[in-house]
């Protein structure tokens, strides 16, 4: 799509907006529910192309993309008429005789940039959100999965007009000229580098952004945690989409004299759940999207640098890698340097660094000397520790004794702080974070007190003193 064709597809979508239709809330209801009929109607075409794209076994696929989209359009669906109404608030003393409200309308015409980790959820959660709202939507997905890619265009084009909803596809041809044009909300999930030329790009035209960004977020072990279920819960969430999602715990602090057993523990845990060999193509661990991510990854864990820990793969009889399949074998690695290569930035794969530490205060401090995270988990049965962790340190979400589950639900607010983002969804929260809150004070005519009006009297300002204490 070249600039003119862009240009010309927001000033479609912002003539449609202005004729008032998005505003109406059964117009919104019937959007989404037009939404996931698509989705029901795809979900075969969409479990395969997660398949062709990055090798998600059905389980997964459905249960982190297709099932938890429909399961949110639902709860919105459900609540909307009650999110839109006006709200009532108290009108201050000095200001009556009048009544305050606040109302919830669309900003116009939303851009959703979304990435190729999980290109259905991350694509039209946000994209529900925006038309609960009220919004018109224009969709970027990942071009590194093409499969979903093109499906997600014709998904969108069957529902939707494209002056109300449309995608946008192609590379990184069509990123400059993408973030050139003038939009009213942007809403970006991607890595901190490409958020900052987003946040940037707003900027020039002060267009409110959502980002939702990433990082290393840590998972803490404490000497009262339930080792087995902790190893069991951190090894489901780190190998989830072979550890593509930015939620997945990045590294574990484990108290020292726990860390063997720990280790153990996932080791067996890992090949519970993958069996022998878990980089065959039927072995239900998802690919690594391309081979740029695949190398890598592969990097950090064919123990060439030492720096990076002990590698401690579940077994030593099965490849370390499927280079056709881009599978890597997930490894452990044993106590790495805090200045290693695996520490620096977000991991994205199935590779889990585990540190000891002396107590739960010092993963804190170590934590602290580190950008605010995504998410942070806590394996402890101890409400003091629970309390430190979750009271002294800066994170957008994250778990006590579980991992991931937090970004799941639609009751939960979805996002980062800090270097990990700025904004959240899910739920309520996509509704508000798409939504602008016009505060409308209504005041009758027949009462017009003079002291309000120059020039001034001692009598007003004594009267303002009382009023405003």
């Amino acid at each position: 799509m070249t600039s003119v064709e862009l240009s010309e597809l927001i000033d479609r979508q912002k003539a449609f907006f202005s004729t008032g239709k998005t505003l109406e809330v059964a117009f919104r209801r019937e959007q989404l529910l037009r939404l996931r009929d698509a989705l029901v109607h795809h979900q075969e075409d969409i479990l395969a192309a997660l398949t062709a794209d990055l090798h998600k076994s059905p389980v997964e696929a459905y249960a982190t993309e297709l099932g938890i989209l429909i399961s949110e359009i639902n709860f919105i669906r459900r609540r909307l008429p009650l999110w839109s109404l006006p709200t009532l608030r108290p009108t201050p003393l000095m200001a009556l005789p009048g009544v305050s409200k606040v109302l919830v309308e669309p900003y116009g015409c939303a851009l959703v940039i979304a990435p190729w980790n999980y290109p259905f959820q991350l694509s039209l959660m946000a994209t529900a959100a925006a038309i609960a709202a009220g919004n018109c939507v224009i969709l970027k997905p990942s071009h590194s999965t093409p499969t979903c890619e093109k499906l997600l265009a014709t998904i969108i084009a069957e529902a939707f007009p494209p002056e109300q909803v449309a995608v946008i596809t192609g590379g990184t041809e069509i990123h400059q000229p993408m973030l050139a044009q003038k939009y009213d909300f942007i809403f970006y999930t991607g890595g901190a580098a490409a958020g900052k030329k987003v946040m940037e790009a707003a900027a020039r035209n002060l267009t409110p952004v959502c980002l939702e960004l990433g990082g290393k977020s840590p998972c803490i072990v404490d000497s009262t945690a339930d080792l087995e279920v902790a190893a069991k819960r951190i090894v489901w969430g780190k190998l989830v989409n072979s550890g593509q999602t930015c939620v997945a715990p990045d590294y574990v602090l484990v108290q020292e004299d726990k860390k063997n057993q720990l280790i153990e523990l996932m080791r067996a845990a890992m090949e519970e759940f993958y069996g022998e060999n878990p980089v065959a193509p039927d072995s239900g661990l998802a690919s690594i999207v391309n081979e740029r991510h695949f190398f890598r990854l592969l990097n950090f864990a064919n123990g060439n640098n030492p720096v990076n820990g002990r590698v401690i793969p579940y077994n030593d009889t099965s490849p370390a890698y499927n280079k056709e399949a881009r599978k890597i074998k997930p490894v452990i690695l044993d106590s790495p340097e805090p200045e290693a290569p695996v520490m620096q930035d977000e991991i994205f794969g199935p590779i889990l660094p585990v540190l000891p530490i002396r107590s739960v205060e010092e993963a804190v401090d170590f934590i602290r000397q580190k950008p605010e995270p995504l998410a942070l988990y806590l394996f402890s049965q101890d409400k003091a520790a629970q309390k430190l962790v979750t009271r002294s340190l800066r994170f957008g979400g994250g778990c006590i004794n579980d991992t991931m589950l937090h970004a799941a639900f639609p009751h939960l607010p979805f996002g980062g702080t800090g270097r990990s983002g700025m904004g959240n969804y899910h739920g309520k929260a996509g509704f508000d974070t798409f939504s602008h809150k016009k505060s409308i004070l209504t005041k009758p005519t027949k009462m017009d007190i003079s002291l309000r009006y120059p020039p001034y009297k001692e009598k007003a300002l004594r009267l303002l003193k009382l009023l405003l204490k």
